[in-house]
């Protein structure tokens, strides 16, 4: 779940070459070994370095050589008399060479620092050997060159950067773990006021890795939602005015802070590296988990009727994406009439409309887009003083009487509505709704 600290060398190489030279053939093998000289002065060999050999009086090389796990090379056989360069390169390596290497040396010590691990084109090689003179000699010990030196001060960056995220992690780490342990145990408590305290200091303790960021998003809004709940049904039950409007605002705001958690839980996901992404199997399941707490809270606020106009919006981002998700079509039935209803609660008739009828158009006998297009119709054409609204709302409103069961919340509603239509001289007529498309 959260992040893993490490640290990965760089080194430049710094080259030293001894070796006795032997005459009694026409080639002789060179070898040595790599070594690297760590931040603390410790040595360790070197694996994988390439060792390339340049011919330095013709344009001509010799099949490259790898650093074994001791850090150990060899070249088969060098002629003799003849002077060759080698470039040293490899991963962490910065590109150096060392000059004046003649066949039959052996036990040759090369010696590295941290580096970029990019590797130094032949021509340059060939040049840097002409324009240096520096350490020609095979028994002499090169000198750190500007360019090493510089690596090595880039190193000491790099390393106290790392080390400093290292320590970062590590609090983090520390951070994450604390808040899972006591967000779960104020949330089994109910105390929701403090699950959201502790759920927030976990993701502020990361707040854009993937591994941990969406999980903490997830269960606050889940708190937040759970607060919002119970603040509700508190409320239902006071007959103060005062505190109910209060209460209303609260149940709206935490309603909000959860859609909008949702939200950047999930935009974290989209932007997260793939190197972040450990387990792809949880992080389709937070996902969902996002989609499927989103939609909660979505019908929290209409069934509270405490919809704020910031949270239909992130409504029509999240609602395609969770239909996308989604396998069972009566849940995905239920979760189209959500954004209708809350633009309906918001007073946007027109909206609100334009949704209940689509949902029509493939369900003619749903009860709830049925009383929603109604009464959606219906408000609009009072603000209107449109009559063709108000028929074609009461018609609505007279099929949704005649499908809907007794228990629905909205049918007492709905038959006031034709009772009052009726005396406004407009009587229902059997509904004309969409036929169900093929």
């Amino acid at each position: 779940m959260f992040r893993k600290s490490f640290i990965k060398f760089f080194f430049v190489a710094a080259i030293a070459a001894f070796g006795s030279i032997s005459a009694l053939a026409q080639s002789s093998p060179v070898s040595g070994t790599v070594e690297v000289v760590n931040a603390d002065g410790s040595r360790a060999p070197v694996a994988g370095a390439t060792i390339e050999c340049f011919r330095t009086d013709i344009k001509a090389s010799q099949p490259a050589a790898k650093t074994n796990a001791k850090g150990q090379f060899s070249f088969a056989g060098l002629q003799l008399g003849w002077t060759f360069v080698l470039s040293v390169s490899g991963p962490g390596i910065a590109p150096n060479y060392m000059p004046n290497v003649r066949g039959g040396q052996e036990k040759i010590l090369i010696t590295v620092y941290p580096g970029d691990g990019s590797k130094m084109p032949e021509d340059e090689v060939r040049k840097a050997v002409t324009t240096k003179s520096t350490g020609t000699s095979a028994t002499t010990q090169p000198q750190n060159t500007d360019e090493m030196k510089k690596a090595q001060a880039d190193f000491e960056a790099k390393k106290k950067e790392v080390e400093e995220k290292n320590k970062k992690a590590s609090t983090a780490n520390e951070v994450t773990t604390r808040s899972i342990k006591e967000g779960k145990e104020a949330m089994d408590a109910k105390n929701y006021d403090v699950a959201i305290i502790k759920y927030q200091e976990g993701y502020a303790a990361d707040p854009d890795f993937v591994g941990s960021a969406p999980i903490f998003l997830l269960n606050k809004g889940i708190a937040h939602t759970q607060r919002a709940v119970e603040t509700h049904n508190a409320s239902v039950k006071t007959s103060d005015a005062t505190e109910k409007v209060a209460a209303a605002g609260k149940v709206r705001q935490d309603l909000l802070d959860a859609a909008e958690g949702y939200l950047k839980a999930i935009n974290i996901q989209k932007k997260a590296p793939s190197a972040d992404i450990s387990d792809r199997a949880n992080f389709e399941a937070v996902r969902i988990n996002l989609l499927r707490a989103s939609i909660d809270a979505f019908k929290r606020a209409v069934e509270t009727e405490r919809v704020d106009p910031t949270i239909i919006d992130i409504a029509k981002t999240l609602i395609p994406e969770y239909m996308t998700v989604e396998t069972e079509s009566a849940r995905k039935v239920a979760v189209s009439l959500v954004l209708p209803d809350m633009y309906r609660i918001q007073g946007d008739s027109e909206n609100a409309i334009a949704g209940y009828k689509q949902m029509l158009e493939t369900s003619p006998d749903n009860p709830d887009a049925l009383v929603g297009a109604g009464l959606s119709l219906v408000n609009l054409g009072f603000i209107n003083d449109d009559k063709a609204k108000l028929q074609e709302g009461a018609n609505y409103l007279q099929k949704f009487v005649s499908v809907a069961p007794d228990t629905h919340k909205l049918k007492v509603s709905a038959a006031d509505s034709i009772k009052y239509l009726k005396e406004q001289n407009i009587t229902p007529v059997k509904s004309t709704a969409p036929k169900k498309k093929p």
